[in-house]
Formats: structure tokens, sequence, C-alpha cells
């Protein structure tokens, strides 16, 4: 909402743009989705392509400079290049003439479906599990845009929406090259302290916002209690950054990691990324892992998803954005792990369930499938997404989905052929096939299935 000094006009829908104004003979604006104040967010129809889209207009009279203007198509650049699915789309930039006379310069995006994060963290503290993988699609979001060398400056519960497709990054507005002198924007909770002292724009800035938002999603608050820029610069913390009650011990000393008071401290964005999935033996890593099922009911699921195949999933009526972490059911015995298990990373399409298998197997022979398969099942799911993605090369998706069915082929598989996918998962990244943030996600995908696999039963 727009703080009570500013008038109604700062909003976009004065005399000069409202509902049914009509932008570059296009974009007919029907009604405005968010507002604040610098912009508002129109639904609007596209009379050219017949579609719904999302319209972001600068609300201020551009009257009196070129530096709205140029925040604006500067937001719509650094969108537009991103090319992340973490990111929503961007598909026009323009400027048009209001009625009253002032210079409208907007962004066309695509319209999304979903829920603020802010608002799903007002309800209460997360599942750890599900605020580890948002966690983790924000990260990598944020490794995209610092290879690019750009820092986004406000990444906030406000600015991430969660939709079906996993959540989105949104409002580039005050996005900065590295290096960049530092304008005092953003949202007070999550500014990094080195900002007070206007410290040149560096992506640790974004990797402290990351672990704000990990621990308001564990707490359902955020880690300090400013609200303003005032409360900021008053401000003279000391000792270390609080601990995420209900989070295990990795995922908490991540959190405080990000939250370090020194930028050097912290994790680069990709290395956060890597640390939200499960590594065995490693210490940085998210003990997330659950006990699986044998090789022979894993291969029985993965076998389903491979292309060609019918998959074995099946949504559940009324699945939202934010599924909920399924619980296994009771263990027999005889059928208990050894090791205490915990959930596996939630997806963002419905829980898998296990297809019956094709003969009939003594107990004492095959455990009884858990959520260690489904680990592996999911995280092959999400491994084939991503090679669905525009802007790897056909024959690239084609060699990595052959490399990924061979490595599953064999029960047990050994570290040196993981090792090897890897490699080449470098090498079509070296060769240009293969954009970089995708490479990453394969990676961890590939981590997952590798890991479960190659733990003991």
């Amino acid at each position: 909402m727009l703080p009570p000094d500013q008038p109604a006009e700062a909003a976009g829908r004065g005399p000069g743009l409202e509902a049914g104004s009509l932008l570059a003979r296009r974009y007919l604006l029907l009604e405005p989705l968010a507002e604040g104040g610098m912009s508002v967010i129109w639904r609007a129809f596209d009379q050219s392509l017949s579609r719904l889209v999302a319209v972001k207009v600068h609300s201020l009279p551009l009257r009196g400079g070129p530096e709205a203007r140029d925040r604006t198509r500067s937001e719509a650049r650094v969108t537009a290049h991103i090319g992340h699915p973490g990111v929503v789309d961007v598909y026009d930039y323009g400027e048009s003439i209001t009625s009253r006379g002032d210079i409208a310069a907007y962004v066309v995006m695509r319209l999304l479906d979903g829920v603020p994060l802010a608002e799903r963290i007002c309800d209460g503290p997360m599942p750890w599990e599900e605020a580890v993988e948002i966690g983790r699609r924000v990260a990598l979001v944020l490794q995209a845009t610092h290879e690019l060398g750009v820092v986004h400056m406000d990444v906030s519960a406000e600015n991430i929406l969660l939709t079906p497709d996993g959540p989105k990054l949104l409002d580039f507005g005050i996005a900065a090259r590295i290096g960049d002198p530092d304008h005092g924007s953003g949202t007070p909770p999550f500014v990094a302290p080195e900002r007070i002292g206007a410290a040149p724009a560096h992506p640790a800035v974004d990797v402290y916002a990351l672990g704000v938002l990990l621990y308001a999603m564990l707490t359902g608050t955020t880690p300090y209690p400013e609200t303003t820029w005032e409360e900021l610069q008053e401000v003279r913390r000391a000792g270390k950054p609080p601990k995420p009650s209900g989070a295990p011990w990795a995922l908490a000393r991540l959190v405080r990691r990000c939250l370090a008071a020194e930028p050097a401290a912290r994790p680069s964005a990709a290395d956060a990324a890597r640390a939200l999935v499960y590594r065995p033996g490693r210490r940085t890593g998210l003990l997330v892992a659950a006990s699986m099922a044998c090789a022979v009911v894993v291969a029985a699921e993965i076998t389903a998803l491979l292309p060609g195949s019918p998959s074995p999933t099946q949504e559940r009526p009324g699945t939202a954005a934010h599924p909920a972490v399924t619980v296994n059911p009771e263990r027999t015995p005889e059928h208990t792990p050894q090791h205490t298990p915990s959930p596996s990373l939630p997806q963002r399409s419905a829980p898998v369930s296990t297809p019956a298998p094709a003969r009939t197997v003594r107990p004492s022979t095959i455990p009884t499938p858990s959520r260690r398969a489904d680990t592996v099942v999911t995280a092959v799911q999400a491994f084939h997404e991503v090679l669905a993605k525009s802007g790897i090369r056909a024959d690239v998706a084609l060699d990595l989905r052959q490399v990924l069915q061979n490595l599953l082929s064999t029960p047990r598989p050994t570290e040196e052929q993981v090792a090897g996918m890897r490699q080449k998962l470098a090498d079509r990244e070296r060769e240009g096939g293969l954009p970089s943030s995708y490479r990453v996600e394969l990676e961890i995908q590939l981590t997952r299935i590798a890991s479960a696999m190659l733990e003991k039963t």
C-alpha cells in the first residue's frame, strides 16, 4: 500500500491512468493487482495477442526527468536477460502518453497466479523441508542474477510469489550492477548491515536477505525487529546472529552464515543452493534424506518416469503451490531403518504414489518402499523438467537424458559413474549448450539421486 503522505494520483489511478485506459493502443488496463510508492501492477488484456498479462506502470509523473523511465527500462532489461524459470517472463517494454499528458513507462509480464511468500509466513512457521526447497530455488535465481553481474537489492518475502510452478523472484526495480553505489532503497528487515554505510552493491547483500527469508519461513518472524531505515541506522548489533528455532543443526548453521555481519563471511548464492540439498559425508549438507527401498523398488519407480513410459504420479485434488510434507506410514519393527529418517525435500508436484510391484516378493527380501525411493523419483522428475526448459539445445538434452538413464539402470552406481556425469554437465556448459544456472540445478538433482542410490539400506 502507499504511504499515507502520498496522493492518490501517485498510485497511477488518477485522471490520466485508470481501469479502461489503453497503453500503446494495445494493452487494456482492467484492474490494479498491487501498488506501492513507485508503481502499480495491473491485470491487463493484450489486444494484439488476445491474452491476459500483467503490466507494471511507473506511477509517478515523469515530466521532471528521465530517471524513473530509465529505472523501469533497466528493470525490464535485467529481468528479461536473466532467463531463469524462477524469474517472471518479460514480454514487452514501452512508453505511452496518458490522457493527463504524462509519460507512462511500463513493463509487460506474464500474469502469474500465486500467493506472496509474506502472506504464507503470516500464517506461522513453515515446515523446514518446505522452507529449504523455497530457499534453494531462490538461491538458484540469485546465482543466475549474480553471474550476470547484477544484484537484486530488494529480496524480500513481499517480492517472492509462490506459484504452482515454484517460487518466482519479482521486482528488479532497484537492481544494480556489482560495484554500483547503494541508493538506500529496499525492505528494512531484509537490508544487510553494510548498506547502512552505503557500501557498493555486492552479491552478499542478496545472500543476507536470503538468510532473513529462511529465518522468517522457519520461525514466522524476521531475525531482527527493525522495520524502518531510521531504526536500522540507530541499531548496533553485537554477537552472533540469532538461531532459528526448530531447524536442523546444519540448516540453522547455514542461516546464521547468511546473516553474518561481515559480507565476506557469508556464502555465495551458489554455495547456499548447493548446501540446501543432502550430501552424504559432508557436515555442511542438510540431513534431509530418509531410508529408501532397495534397488529393485527404486528401479521400478524410476523406469516408470523415463521418457516414453506412463507416469505413476497423480495429483491430489486441490493440491496447492505449497504442498504439505507427507508423513511416512508407521513401519513394522522388521522394516525399521537403523538410522533416524527425516523427510525429503518437497517438490512442487503432488507426492508420488508407489506403484504395486509386478510380482510378489517376501518382506524379508525387499523392504517396504519409503521416502528414500520418493527422493529418487522426484529428483528424476525435476531433472527431466529442467531439460525441457528453453535455452538447452535439443541434442544436449537428449544426450543428458541418455546418460541419466544409463546411470539409473545400475542398481548401485559407482562414485566414478556419478563423477563422470558431473563432468558431462560441465562439458556441456563449457560448449555453450547448457546455461550455467540450469547446469547447477541439474547437478543438484543428480546429487539427490546419487545420494539416495549410493546410501546403504
